[in-house]
């Protein structure tokens, strides 16, 4: 970074804490959300912040970002200024404090220069020169190692693409405040790494520590421990609306920081011994579409099969191309049915016993301002007809069984699914599939955005499952949740499998090393090799 850090305004070189949140507290209705909250953020300093889904994370950012409102009594202090609450949002970034929310705010349709510098728009009363600013933007994208062209339009890029369009224009603002200008400020990322390979992530992070070196300082909402661990000074973790604990993270070990999360000791999810699966269920052939190449495999009863490689190596796109959501070639066997993959609507698909859970579950898995019943018995409504027209009776003792079954929190069925943490939100999505009881089982990334108890409750009952002969495909660049969860793992490479991970070989360090082209048998300090000719 060419800005040299000098200091801020209104900050005295002994006052450690440039950000200070006082006693926030905050209602969503009658239901109180955060509890008398205190936050710091020091000079130069990286603080991560953790809690499980609903804890309050995403609620304090928000009050910090200008959207949230929080109740009289809340405090604010910045670079020495007390500030009013609720914040206005254009001040908060005038001032040097930069957010990247989870869901990154760019427009799809719009391109890269325009998602940059929508928001100077209203600010330059002479215009922006384009031509100008696209160089300006192209550098920086060059600053960053990034091939990003300005002009792309946003919904032509892949998410990681876009995550990072979203993390630069962030930089952008924080440059053009008062405190960036003097090498200082706040960066404020929400979820910034779901859709980040792990050597996207490792060059996100290279990017952070070099801003901290600077001046600035970051706060990064998180559900990955080990993300927090590598990266982080501190770590705040939220629980039930309170901050729980601040943590120094060198004299923090990755289970006290889970015990803090959940409130108790939580172990991982161990998977129950079984047979070896032998029984074919699931026959896939030249199964062709979007980035994949070519697939030719098998999944057995009673078979766990995840799918894993880099982000755009393919593998991401086969539960919808298995399912007729994405356009593709090939055949699929399931049991004694043969389906010609280019001839498959996903209701056809559905009559075969095939199902899929996307990744974007509140964007293709569910609706978020319908209740719980409605989302958990949509698929279920046939069955539950009594006469002429459906039984709501039947639907709401169908979704109570399946809140009860899967711990989804609150226990209200009318509630709306958009209320409900991602976490919960998951369980629900999930369980409506679960009960349909599908031969083949298709999941993109089950538990991106959940936290680490919903993890191990989705994990208990995928294996269960499984153990009653469900074949389940689990797609994901999330090597541990894969190590932990799959009997094999299939790894992608340009669009083509080129690695089948098997037994005590499905572990975390040797599927992250073959999505990176790293024999799994070859030292850490040997080049690295192609795993498959």
């Amino acid at each position: 970074m060419a800005v040299q850090p000098l200091a801020s305004p209104g900050v005295s070189p002994h006052d450690a804490d440039i950000l200070r949140m006082s006693h926030i507290r905050m209602k969503f209705g009658p239901v109180e959300v955060l509890k008398d909250v205190n936050l710091t953020l020091r000079r130069k300093e990286i603080v991560g912040l953790l809690g499980a889904n609903g804890s309050g994370k995403s609620t304090l950012i928000k009050v910090l970002a200008g959207f949230n409102s929080p109740e009289p009594g809340s405090g604010l202090r910045l670079w020495g200024e007390d500030l009013p609450l609720p914040l206005d949002a254009s001040r908060i970034r005038q001032m040097g404090v930069a957010f990247v929310h989870q869901h990154l705010a760019l427009i799809p349709t719009l391109s890269v220069i325009d998602n940059m510098l929508i928001s100077d728009t209203s600010r330059r009363p002479f215009g922006i020169n384009w031509r100008s600013e696209r160089r300006k933007i192209a550098a920086l994208m060059e600053e960053f190692d990034l091939g990003i062209d300005p002009g792309a339009i946003v919904e032509t890029l892949s998410p990681v693409e876009r995550a990072f369009v979203a993390i630069v224009r962030a930089f952008a603002e924080l440059r053009r405040s008062d405190a960036g200008r003097a090498g200082e400020g706040v960066l404020v990322l929400d979820e910034p790494t779901p859709f980040l390979s792990v050597a996207d992530v490792e060059k996100l992070f290279t990017v952070l520590r070099n801003i901290k070196k600077t001046g600035a300082s970051v706060i990064i909402v998180t559900h990955d421990i080990d993300e927090v661990l590598s990266l982080t000074d501190r770590v705040a973790v939220m629980r039930d609306g309170r901050l729980a604990a601040m943590l120094q993270t060198k004299e923090t070990s990755r289970q006290q920081i889970l015990d803090t999360i959940v409130g108790r000791a939580i172990s991982a999810y161990v998977r129950a011994d079984r047979p070896t699966p032998s029984q074919r269920n699931v026959i896939i052939e030249g199964l062709t579409g979007g980035r994949c190449a070519g697939l030719d495999a098998e999944v057995k009863a009673g078979e766990i099969l995840g799918l894993t490689g880099l982000i755009g190596s393919g593998f991401a796109d086969v539960p919808y191309l298995l399912f007729g959501a994405t356009p593709a070639r090939g055949l699929v066997s399931v049991g004694d049915t043969c389906l010609d993959a280019a001839k498959m609507p996903p209701a056809k698909a559905h009559s075969a016993g095939i199902a899929l859970l996307p990744g974007d579950r509140m964007g293709q898995g569910g609706v978020g301002s319908l209740s719980v019943t409605e989302n958990a018995t949509f698929l279920a409504l046939p069955r539950l007809r009594r006469g002429p027209g459906i039984s709501h009776a039947a639907m709401t003792r169908a979704t109570n069984e399946l809140i009860v079954q899967h711990d989804v929190r609150p226990a209200n069925a009318a509630a709306d699914l958009g209320n409900l943490s991602g976490g919960n939100q998951q369980k629900v999505l999930l369980g409506k599939w679960l009960a349909e009881k599908p031969r083949l089982l298709c999941l993109d990334e089950p538990t991106q955005g959940v936290d680490y108890g919903a993890r191990q409750q989705i994990f208990a009952a995928l294996d269960e499952a499984a153990a009653q002969g469900m074949s389940i495909l689990v797609a994901s660049t999330d090597h541990e949740q894969l190590a932990q969860l799959c009997d094999r793992v299939i790894v992608f490479r340009r669009g083509l499998p080129v690695l089948i991970l098997t037994g005590r070989e499905v572990e975390k360090s040797n599927i992250a090393r073959a999505c990176l082209g790293i024999d799994a048998a070859t030292p850490d300090n040997q080049t690295a090799t192609e795993v498959f000719a």
